[in-house]
C-alpha cells in the first residue's frame, strides 16, 4: 500500500487508542459466524480472537488534506489517428457526446504518436481531402457526411447528429482496414501526414464543448525549418482560425521528444525544445484571444535516461513557459497474453517509481509546478486485443488514479476515450467498457481533495532478500461536491483487493460505527478478468439509452458492520454524513 504523510502525532495517539479499543472488544464478544478464516481456526481448535478474523483496521485523517488536486484530476484523450480512419466524422453521434459529458469537468488532450504528422489546412470541403469511395455505397456514405457536415452549420448551439445503422457499418468497415496501416505505422516508426482541415477543428471542438470538456490541442513540433528551428506558418494559420470562431483551447507543441530520433531520425535537444515553446508563448500572445491561453508541455515519454535528461535541460530553460509539466506512462508492450498479468504488484507499482524520477526533476528547478500524467494507458501501441480494454485492465487504470492522487499529479490523461487501438473507454458500437463504468463512478464519487489513511492489521514478516509487495490497496478523498445525494463532509474510499480470496476491512477511529454506502464493482458474465461488462452490486451497468445512464444504487452497509472485499474486485465506499473538516471547506 502506498505509504501517506505522516499525521500529527496527536491524531496518531487517538488512532491508535481506538484501535486498543476495538482489540479488546473484539477479543470479548462474539465471533462472526460468517468468517471463513473463523471457521477454518475454530476448527483447528484455535481461539477466534480478532486477528483470525478481521483483516486490517482502517481509518483516514479527517483534519486535513495531503493533497488538492485539480478538478478536472480524470481527464481524457483523443488519438489524432481518428482523422486517418474516419471517426472524427462521428464525434457528433449523441450517445458519444452522453458518454463524454458524464466524465466532465475534465480535459480532452487531442494528441498522440501523429500529433507531430498534422498539418492544418484551412478548408471547409472534407470531400475534396476523402477522394472517391472504393465503391457505389461507400461513396454515397462519403456523400452523406458532407451533406451531415452542412446540416449542422445550420444548427446552433450544441450540434448533434443521428447517424444510420448503415453508415455505422460502413465506417466500421473502413476503420478496420485503417486501423491495420495506422498499427504497421506504428510498429515500423514510419509515418505519413495527416491533415487537419478547419471542419475537423470545428467537430472537434463542437464534440468537446457539447460534452462539457476543454479541449487540449497539440501541435506539430517536426514541422521544422532547415536550421531546424520550429515552423510556426501552419500553427498561426489554426490560431486565426480557433480565434476567429472564439474556440476556447488550450495548447501543446509535439509528443514525446525523445523519441523523435527514432521516429523520424532527427532529434530536437531540450535546448531547442525549449526555444520553440518559447516561441509558441510569443506567438498565442500575439493573437488576442490566446494571450492567456495556457499550455503545457513538454510531454516526455517514460522516465528513462534519455527522457529525464530531455526534461531536465527543458526545465532550466522553458519552467516559466509552461502551466504544467507533462509527461508520459505505459505499463508493457503488447507481448502480454495472461488477464492476471495486469495484477502484478510488481507491474502496478512501476508507476510510483516514474513519478518519483519526475518529480524530482520539477522540483530541482521550479519547486511547486504542476505536473500531470499526460498520457496513461495499461499498454502501449494502441494495447493488447481482448486484454487491455477487460475488467484486467481495471486494476491499472483505479490503481494509477490512486497512486497519483497520493503523489499529487495534478491531472491524469487517460489514453484514450475512444477509436484507437484496444485501451480505449468505449467500443466502436459506442458502448462503455470497464474502464469507462470504473471511471464514471470515480467522477460521481470522488473530489480532488486526498486524504491519509491509516491501516493496521496482518502483516507477513519479511524475509531477506524478499520485497513485501501489498496486494490490498487502500486509498481516500473527500467525496465529490458535485453529488447532490452526499453533503460536504463525506468521505469516499476505494479498495482493490489483488487476492485471491476474501478481504475484510473494519472501519476504526473517526470512520467507526458510520452507515456505509458500498460501490463494489465485478465482471459481469462467465468472462471472469476478461469480462467486458461490469455489474455494480450484482446488477449489470448498461446504458438505458442514447442520453440515459442507469442509476448508479448504493448497498448500505449498516453502522459498525465490516467491509468484505471479494477476491480480485474493486470498491468505493463512502462513509456519508461524517462532517469530516478536511471536507467541509
Amino acid at each position: 500500500m502506498p505509504k501517506c504523510s505522516p499525521c500529527a502525532s496527536p491524531w496518531s495517539s487517538l488512532w491508535l487508542t481506538s484501535f486498543v479499543i476495538l482489540v479488546v472488544q473484539s477479543v470479548i464478544s462474539s465471533p462472526y459466524s460468517s468468517s471463513s478464516t473463523y471457521q477454518s481456526n475454530a476448527a483447528g481448535g484455535k481461539r477466534p480472537g480478532f486477528l483470525g478474523r478481521t483483516l486490517v483496521l482502517l481509518d483516514v485523517n479527517t483534519r486535513s488534506p495531503i493533497r488538492i488536486l485539480n478538478d478536472n484530476f480524470l481527464s481524457l484523450q483523443l488519438d489524432p489517428a481518428i482523422i486517418r480512419d474516419g471517426w472524427l466524422d462521428f464525434l457528433s453521434s449523441r450517445r458519444l457526446v452522453t458518454l463524454a459529458r458524464g466524465l466532465s469537468p475534465a480535459f480532452l488532450r487531442f494528441g498522440g504518436k501523429r500529433t507531430d504528422f498534422l498539418q492544418f489546412n484551412n478548408q471547409k470541403n472534407l470531400a475534396k481531402f476523402r477522394g472517391p469511395g472504393p465503391d457505389y455505397y461507400l461513396k454515397n456514405y462519403e456523400d452523406d457526411i458532407v451533406r451531415s457536415d452542412i446540416a449542422l452549420d445550420k444548427q446552433k448551439g450544441c450540434k448533434l447528429a443521428h447517424h444510420p445503422d448503415i453508415m455505422l457499418e460502413l465506417q466500421r468497415e473502413k476503420a478496420a482496414t485503417t486501423q491495420l496501416v495506422l498499427l504497421k505505422e506504428q510498429l515500423s516508426n514510419i509515418y505519413s501526414n495527416i491533415t487537419i482541415t478547419a471542419r475537423s477543428l470545428d467537430k472537434l471542438y463542437n464534440f468537446a464543448d457539447c460534452a462539457g470538456l476543454h479541449l487540449i490541442l497539440g501541435l506539430n513540433a517536426l514541422h521544422r525549418n532547415p536550421d531546424n528551428s520550429w515552423n510556426t506558418s501552419s500553427t498561426l494559420s489554426l490560431l486565426k482560425y480557433g480565434a476567429g470562431k472564439k474556440y476556447n483551447i488550450s495548447w501543446e507543441l509535439g509528443n514525446e521528444p525523445n523519441a523523435y530520433r527514432s521516429m523520424v531520425g532527427r532529434a530536437v535537444n531540450s535546448t531547442q525544445l525549449a526555444h520553440d515553446h518559447a516561441k509558441l508563448r510569443t506567438l498565442l500572445q500575439s493573437v488576442r484571444y490566446y494571450n492567456r491561453a495556457h499550455l503545457y508541455g513538454p510531454n516526455a515519454g517514460r522516465p528513462r535516461k534519455n527522457a529525464v535528461l530531455l526534461l531536465d535541460g527543458f526545465m532550466k530553460n522553458a519552467s516559466s513557459i509552461i502551466d504544467a509539466v507533462t509527461w508520459q506512462h505505459y505499463y508493457m508492450d503488447g507481448r502480454v497474453k495472461k488477464a492476471e498479468d495486469f495484477l502484478k504488484t510488481r507491474l502496478l507499482d512501476t508507476l510510483t517509481e516514474q513519478i518519483a524520477k519526475v518529480t524530482k526533476v520539477v522540483k530541482t528547478h521550479t519547486p511547486g509546478k504542476k505536473v500531470w500524467l499526460g498520457g496513461l494507458g495499461p499498454a502501449w501501441a494502441g494495447g493488447i486485443n481482448n486484454l487491455s480494454e477487460t475488467y484486467a485492465a481495471s486494476f491499472l487504470w483505479m490503481n494509477s488514479l490512486g497512486v497519483a492522487a497520493v503523489q499529487g499529479i495534478d491531472v491524469v490523461l487517460r489514453h484514450s476515450f475512444f477509436d484507437y487501438g484496444y485501451t480505449h473507454l468505449v467500443d466502436q458500437n459506442f458502448n462503455p467498457l470497464p474502464d469507462y463504468w470504473f471511471s464514471l463512478v470515480f467522477k460521481r464519487l470522488v473530489g480532488p481533495r486526498v486524504l491519509a489513511v491509516q491501516v493496521a492489521g496482518l502483516q507477513r514478516k519479511p524475509q531477506p532478500g524478499r520485497v513485501i509487495r501489498d496486494k490490498l490497496r487502500i486509498y481516500a478523498h473527500c467525496t465529490s461536491y458535485y453529488n447532490p445525494n452526499y453533503m460536504r463532509g463525506s468521505i469516499t474510499i476505494y479498495i482493490i483487493n489483488l487476492h485471491r480470496s476474501r478481504k475484510k476491512i473494519k472501519l476504526a477511529g473517526t470512520l467507526r460505527n458510520r452507515t456505509v454506502h458500498q460501490y463494489l464493482l465485478q465482471p459481469h458474465g462467465e468472462g471472469g478478468l476478461r469480462a467486458r461488462h461490469v455489474q455494480l452490486n450484482g446488477e449489470k451497468l448498461l446504458m438505458g439509452n442514447d442520453e440515459t445512464f442507469p442509476e448508479l444504487k448504493p448497498k448500505i452497509l449498516r453502522a459498525g458492520r465490516t467491509i468484505a472485499m471479494p477476491p480480485m474486485t474493486i470498491g468505493f465506499y463512502v462513509i456519508k454524513n461524517i462532517n469530516a473538516y478536511a471536507c467541509r471547506r
